[in-house]
């Protein structure tokens, strides 16, 4: 009858030798190459003559000490490539400081001159009706827009800070509601308000954005537009 071979485990020597040699002053995969040969011809010196290692089983520890070898270089080149885009980042949101983005919020500001900074919104898909309403502190609705159809993406848009009865609004902080349908059917939609970009941090998942105080934190992903 003949004799399946099956594939033998990694020895647990070899095991050893991978986390003897994966400091970051060695070559990992060249010493657990040299160590497992070496033991493989030390297994072949005192391998039992009547119960010999077979061609196999040769075959399948060198094809497993191969992979853990090549798995070590593609984490080098991984880490390597996840290094320069970290770089990319950072200087792509260094570039931002100093300037003015749409991030998601509701907030807008009017300033003692009467100025207003600017808000937008993102569709999720096109709207045949999209409404804007402003409203103060207490709730109330200080002035309302019909903007009409718009297209699907990010829209910016600015109030010339006057109240429904044409007299300029109050110095503060105001909230914007859109509102959009299709149809009759409500459109996804999401409302962006204005940051000036004064610093970067590093985050656990990149650089973050320091809004100066009207916004927290954002990432790069969260810049809707620069303005």
């Amino acid at each position: 009858m003949p004799v399946t071979a099956t594939q033998p485990a990694i020895d647990p020597a070899v095991l050893a030798a991978l986390n003897a040699t994966s400091g970051p002053q060695k070559d990992a995969a060249g010493d657990l190459q040299n160590n497992f040969m070496t033991m493989l011809i030390t297994q072949l010196k005192n391998q039992d003559p009547l119960n010999p290692m077979d061609n196999s089983q040769m075959t399948a520890q060198l094809a497993q000490i191969n992979t853990v070898s090549g798995i070590q270089d593609l984490n080098k080149t991984l880490q390597s490539i996840t290094g320069q885009i970290d770089t990319g980042q950072t200087l792509q949101a260094a570039a931002l400081i100093g300037k003015g983005v749409l991030v998601p919020g509701s907030r807008v500001l009017v300033g003692s001159d009467g100025t207003t900074t600017p808000f937008g919104f993102e569709l999720a898909a096109p709207a045949d009706s999209v409404q804007v309403a402003i409203t103060d502190g207490s709730g109330q609705v200080v002035r309302s827009y019909d903007l009409g159809a718009e297209d699907a993406g990010t829209q910016s848009f600015t109030w010339d800070g006057t109240l429904a009865d044409g007299t300029p609004a109050p110095q503060g902080a105001y909230s914007v509601a859109i509102k959009a349908t299709s149809a009759g059917k409500a459109v996804t939609v999401t409302s962006l308000n204005y940051a000036l970009v004064t610093g970067i941090s590093h985050g656990t998942n990149g650089p973050l954005l320091d809004l100066g105080g009207i916004a927290n934190q954002v990432g790069l992903g969260d810049i809707r537009q620069i303005l």
